[in-house]
């Protein structure tokens, strides 16, 4: 058991009181030292080592003296970027990049589209109904209608079979958690029916229309329920949760929910943890008012995921098979002897889908989208060709649908999204949005580096077409490496202003993501987390040794799970990099697991509270490593108070700590956002100022002195 020692000395530690120094920026920017910060000293016992935590109070986010830190952090910030001098023209460029009309990927029911779309010059995307391939587009749901807050979105949750209802949520900032409210077609109003706010996970219409199945997340676990609509929320039917098979679900366990597109299934796939190393599926007849649920796949250590079609289920598994296959699978027997209908292969299955009666089977080669398309008997019967380098979606649609839709970008390539004839094999463009960006000045290439242990790790690498690589050149690099994300060459206003400049920009597809396959994940897991920073420093080497730029004009930037990859940057190799964005960070690897849904990527990272677990934890946790009398690069952290995903405490006690720490007299500043947070949803003004914050700190620090 962890014993708790709260020592009764405290004192003002900082970079005042420490060095007293004047904090230089580059461009002539000066600031006077960091606020102050009062230190609180708290001793906790892991398994007989004594760990001190000088920023324990700045957990309690709520506290008089934690908002007191914030105000002086974000005025302390401010000073800084009443200095820079290219902020005003970068709030410009991404206002061109970012202020245009766009669309989502349409959901097509009974000849009518459903979809979103922002116009050039709002704040937030609208829900629009089509009526046709060549109809007006209508709008039915403007946020700026419901709320003056511009930081208020909605987002289409689902329509019914017939187009007559849709599910739409309603959130505030960039919180996860929304309100859901349903939608009457006939009547163009909003149904008086409300589900409050809450982690949803899924969101589906019965088939009759009459009622609505959702999961949602709660302190005892996820719950499936079904709500009967014109009823009260507290009549609610709950269906699923708690307990199945014997096995007590509990709140790490998460499963959403699904209705097969004849109508007749009601699927839920549970997944344990996050990411999920185990997933199983359960099905109800929904023709049968008694049915109970049944096994289509439990207790095996792989993961699945099924679409049911024409009388028999499919299931994409890497059950056995690292790199995923496709299965016909029949209820009550092992996946040993289903039969194969796609097999595995050298390159990962990203995602599959079935539309009009085809298998779409979207594989990375090398990181780069390939889509091959069978029949459900498993013959091979085209592709889907792409633009070059980049990243497509899955084929959207139901099953029965004529038409697919899907998106295509990469870093040089705005987004575009095509309607696909299943039957023909024919192209159209339903969206494509007017970005100002020529294409045709940049390039994008891709190649190869050894990582420490000898492992060959690919990487993108995008700029202007002539540009020089005589190591004076900014580069931008970004990361990822975790919880089987494959981190693809799509489309981002950010990466096009740093090209737009003159900056290289560089992603390398570390170990931890799912690139290639489950194996490329589990080489960065748990006790192998290392090899996920080891990856990202053999990149920064590489781009150094071949003159894409050098230490000083190097700059990172790196989000969530990646803020957990720049905390390691900074704290392991502070002498490769020039400038840190560490963003909506996880910093304090003994403690995530105890915040907000922290447990949930235990099955990712580990847990302190385990004695097998710690020891690694605390070798590589940034908020442990941070070094006395170490030159740290200037240091950006961002977050908000509207994360509520990965705590914001982890920013506020790292930021705390590193001024009070370097010595380099770089820049180490906070940037906390009193309205936004991790998911999206922030309004385009808003979006745009942050992106300026970020990336102006970015380019300013890696420039002349």
């Amino acid at each position: 058991m962890r014993k708790f020692l709260f020592c009764l000395g405290a004192g003002l530690v900082g970079s005042a009181t420490l060095f007293a120094q004047t904090i230089h920026g580059r461009e002539g920017i000066t600031l006077p030292p960091p606020p102050a910060v009062e230190t609180k000293p708290v001793i906790d016992d892991y398994f007989g080592t004594k760990i001190t935590d000088n920023y324990r109070w700045l957990e309690d986010a709520k506290s008089p003296e934690t908002r007191a830190f914030i105000d002086a952090e974000n005025a302390y910030t401010a000073r800084y970027y009443k200095q820079v001098k290219i902020r005003a023209g970068a709030v410009d460029d991404l206002s061109a990049l970012e202020q245009v009309t766009e669309w989502s990927v349409p959901s097509e029911r009974g000849g009518k589209y459903f979809f979103q779309k922002r116009l050039a010059g709002e704040q937030q995307a609208s829900i629009y109904v089509r009526q046709g391939w060549t109809g007006k587009d209508e709008r039915l749901i403007d946020p700026a209608a419901l709320s003056r807050d511009p930081n208020t979105s909605v987002f289409l949750g689902d329509v019914s079979r017939d187009g007559t209802r849709l599910l739409y949520g309603l959130k505030q900032g960039g919180a996860d958690e929304f309100v859901l409210h349903v939608y009457d077609m006939k009547t163009r109003k909003t149904l008086e029916d409300e589900l409050p706010s809450a982690r949803y996970f899924s969101l589906n219409f019965s088939p009759d229309g009459a009622s609505v199945y959702y999961t949602v997340w709660t302190k005892q676990g996820t719950l499936l329920y079904r709500h009967t609509i014109g009823t009260r929320t507290a009549h609610d039917a709950m269906l699923f949760g708690r307990e199945f098979h014997g096995e007590d679900l509990g709140k790490d366990d998460l499963f959403g929910s699904s209705i097969t597109d004849d109508g007749r299934y009601l699927v839920v796939h549970i997944g344990r943890g996050v990411p999920s190393k185990r997933e199983d599926i359960v099905f109800k007849d929904l023709t049968k008012p008694d049915s109970t649920f049944e096994i289509l796949v439990w207790g095996l250590e792989s993961r699945f995921a099924s679409i049911y079609a024409k009388g028999a289920w499919y299931v994409k598994t890497d059950y056995k098979s690292p790199n995923g296959r496709v299965l016909r699978a029949d209820p009550g027997i092992l996946p040993d002897v289903w039969k194969t209908i796609v097999p595995e292969e050298s390159n990962v299955i990203e995602d599959f889908s079935i539309v009009g009666g085809k298998i779409y089977i979207e594989r990375l080669k090398d990181v780069k989208s390939e889509t091959t398309v069978f029949s459900l008997d498993g013959k091979l019967e085209g592709k889907v060709e792409y633009e070059g380098i980049g990243s497509a979606s899955a084929v959207f649609g139901r099953t029965t649908d004529r038409y697919g839709y899907y998106e295509f970008s990469s870093f040089i390539l705005p987004p575009t999204i095509y309607r696909l004839d299943t039957m023909t094999g024919k192209r159209d463009i339903f969206a494509q949005p007017k970005i100002p960006f020529d294409t045709s000045q940049y390039e994008l290439k891709q190649v190869f580096f050894q990582s420490k242990d000898g492992t060959r790790v690919p990487m993108f690498i995008a700029g202007k077409k002539g540009l020089k690589q005589d190591g004076t050149e900014r580069l931008l690099m970004t990361g990822y490496g975790g919880f089987d994300v494959s981190y693809t060459p799509g489309w981002s206003s950010e990466w096009a202003w740093w090209l737009e400049q003159g900056g290289w920009f560089a992603l390398p597809n570390l170990r931890g993501g799912g690139e290639y396959g489950e194996h490329w994940h589990e080489q960065a897991m748990f006790e192998h987390k290392q090899n996920v920073f080891d990856d990202f420093f053999g990149a920064a080497e590489y781009l150094i040794a071949n003159k894409y730029t050098s230490p000083e004009h190097f700059a990172i930037l790196g989000r969530s799970n990646g803020g957990l990859l720049m905390g390691a940057a900074m704290t392991q190799r502070p002498e490769l990099f020039g400038a840190i964005e560490c963003g909506y960070p996880l910093l304090d690897m003994l403690r995530f697991q105890k915040f907000l849904i922290g447990s949930f990527w235990t099955t990712e990272y580990g847990s302190a509270e385990n004695d097998k677990q710690f020891p690694y934890l605390l070798k590589y946790s940034p908020y442990q490593n941070v070094k006395p009398d170490t030159k740290y690069p200037a240091i950006l952290f961002f977050t908000g108070d509207s994360d509520t995903r990965v705590d914001p405490l982890h920013a506020r006690k790292m930021t705390a700590l590193m001024q009070a720490t370097s010595t380099s007299g770089k820049p180490i500043l906070l940037h906390y956002s009193l309205a936004g947070g991790h998911s999206a949803g922030v309004s385009v003004d808003q979006e745009i100022q942050d992106y300026a914050d970020q990336l102006t700190f970015l380019w300013t620090e890696t420039g002349s002195k």
